[in-house]
């Protein structure tokens, strides 16, 4: 071996390349350990709720109600009582409510056990997913028939309606409506049909005119349009949810959708499906309202998103039964604006009021309805658009002054949940108690703990001092892989999540089995030591890119098409993938060439 090639194996690292790699593993490891220290139940309350107690009088209020209280930590923004025992949460939250002043402003929270020293650096703990956790667990289908038995009947009057304006008789119109079938059958004379297909391609023009073997005409929503409305329908009702679990006071919550039509939540913390089902299963309308002045005997008061007053007449002008759909849209100027199409009775009263009133503001309010543990239905009001009538509106019309067009889209999702009638149906419900979420985790990381110790055992013994290489890069594998799912918003620990974890320990040395299999390959054909690790790890890697990327497009695709479960078990896997690229490749390869990379002996063991 020339003393250049030698050189260039001994330098293979250089100085920058392992404080690097030594600041990537501490960063990994400090963001590890929080996970460690796990987390203590807290009762969170927001600076908005004012405490009736200081704190250490509430800290002996609880001890003395039998709450074991760690500690109260406050701050300009909220207050957290942390407790000792998580069975004792619910409890505290109740007898909390007493001494605030606002009891919405408490909510079931999770503080991190860890030293503040590592908490002020900004890591936390892994998050915990419901079967980890504990907790209550729905699935929710909603029901989109009635949203297009709505489009269906506004497509009818408007028809109904044209056909008495251009004198056109004899005209009969059926709804058919099933599963996956939403259509109208229209009879008419063949020499009226022509007129009927214009107007329907001029007004409707997501709507479909196919004729069928008795003359007459099939009338339906194009088939890109049912899915975009079936998307808008689970979106509102994606929105409705998060917003209602918000009042449950759960930060943690998980609502998303799971395939067509069906949303899934997740509250963790919640043993009480009772309460849960109150809130998800209550209830929203919408109403216009003329703004009108204090000083008008028939005006009463509501408030905006903001706190302020917004003065408008006692009754409305119409409400949120009548709309059919809300969009977001940019208007002529570029600015955002929310596009309304309203029933034949709403665009009627809408015109008469708004050709009264042009130049006039004109409010929108939105009203929920929900019932409180007595089972009494509570009405709260807010107002979330004031805009003002430029010109005569319609059956549709715009609303601008809604902000930008995140807002303009948000806006819309409230329309639409006060209109668009989508019920949900509860299809599924699963309770976990918090002791099975701790069994899980005890079999989950005892199961995690046996594969490492037999797999550290084996490599070992069997490559003997780049065996314990090996074993030095797998414990900093999943230094990195419990670092990286601390550090990644959104990342949630599972049970099959631990499964992929226990897979990633069989994959991560298997990087190591084909590198040092290539080095005694080497070994025997009569190189060096020094030479053997250079070509060893040289002739490996594209076998081991190769290997890693067929089965990271595995785990992109279960991550992708999955829910829940699937898609713990394909984040793990994915995420272990690349750590034990990392570590099997650039770790090993450290190690190596510090310990070893200047032996130049033929006659080592391996």
């Amino acid at each position: 071996m020339t003393k250049t090639h030698k050189n260039k194996i001994l330098n293979h690292y250089s100085a920058w390349q392992y404080v690097v790699l030594v600041v990537t593993l501490t960063i990994m490891l400090l963001s590890a350990l929080p996970t460690v220290y796990g987390e203590d139940a807290a009762i969170q309350i927001a600076a908005k709720a004012e405490l009736k107690l200081t704190p250490l009088q509430l800290h002996h209020t609880l001890n003395e109600a039998g709450i074991d209280v760690k500690r109260i930590d406050s701050d300009a923004s909220k207050t957290m009582v942390v407790l000792a025992d998580h069975s004792q949460q619910t409890q505290a939250k109740v007898l909390l409510e007493e001494f605030v002043t606002e009891p919405s402003a408490l909510t079931l929270a999770l503080a991190p056990a860890a030293p503040n020293w590592l908490l002020s650096l900004g890591f936390n703990p892994i998050k915990l997913g419901l079967d980890l956790r504990g907790g209550v667990q729905f699935l929710l289908d909603v029901e989109t028939d009635p949203v297009f038995k709505l489009q269906q009947d506004s497509f009818i009057d408007a028809l109904r309606q044209f056909n008495r304006q251009q004198g056109i008789r004899g005209v009969s119109m059926r709804q058919h409506n099933g599963i996956d079938e939403h259509f109208i059958t229209v009879t008419a004379a063949p020499s009226n049909q022509h007129q009927i297909h214009q107007f329907v391609s001029t007004n409707y023009p997501n709507w479909q005119l196919t004729p069928n073997a008795k003359g007459d005409l099939i009338a339906s929503i194009k088939p890109e349009e049912q899915l975009h409305i079936r998307d808008l329908t689970v979106s509102q009702n994606l929105q409705i949810m998060r917003s209602r679990i918000e009042q449950l006071g759960i930060t943690e919550a998980l609502v998303q959708r799971q395939g067509q039509q069906r949303i899934r939540i997740e509250l963790p913390g919640v043993q009480d499906p009772a309460t849960a089902k109150s809130v998800i299963g209550a209830t929203a309308s919408l109403a216009f309202y003329p703004v009108t002045t204090p000083a008008s005997v028939n005006s009463k008061v509501l408030l905006d998103q903001t706190g302020n007053q917004v003065y408008v007449t006692k009754q409305p002008v119409l409400g949120g039964e009548h709309i059919i759909d809300a969009r977001a849209n940019l208007g002529e100027m570029g600015l955002p604006e929310v596009l309304i199409e309203l029933d034949r009775s709403g665009g009627s009263k809408m015109s008469d009021f708004s050709r009264a009133n042009v130049g006039k503001p004109m409010a929108t309010a939105y009203s929920e309805y929900s019932r409180d543990p007595q089972g009494r239905v509570k009405q709260t009001t807010e107002i979330i658009s004031v805009a003002t009538i430029r010109s005569q509106l319609g059956s549709r019309f715009s609303i601008s002054g809604a902000g930008d067009y995140n807002e303009a889209q948000q806006l819309a999702l409230l329309l639409r949940s006060g209109s668009m009638t989508a019920p949900v149906t509860i299809v599924e419900e699963r309770t976990i108690g918090p002791s099975l979420g701790a069994e899980n985790i005890s079999n989950g990381f005892s199961a995690l703990a046996l594969g490492m110790a037999i797999t550290l055992m084996f490599m070992g013994l069997w490559y003997r001092r780049l065996g314990w290489v090996a074993n030095v890069a797998l414990l900093a594998n999943m230094v990195m892989l419990f670092g990286l799912l601390a550090l990644l918003p959104g990342a949630v620990l599972t049970l099959p999540g631990i499964a992929g974890l226990v897979l990633t320990v069989g994959m991560a040395v298997d990087t190591n089995v084909l590198i040092f299999e290539r080095i005694k390959d080497h070994l025997k054909v009569g190189h060096n030591f020094a030479q053997a690790i250079d070509r060893g790890f040289d002739s490996a890697f594209s076998t081991i890119v190769d290997a890693n990327f067929t089965t990271m497009i595995t785990a992109l695709v279960l991550y992708s098409i999955g829910n829940g479960p699937i898609q713990g078990f394909a984040l793990t896997l994915g995420l272990g993938l690349v750590t034990s690229l990392f570590t099997g490749i650039f770790t090993s390869r450290a190690l190596i060439n510090w310990a070893y990379g200047r032996n130049t002996s033929r006659n080592l063991k391996v």
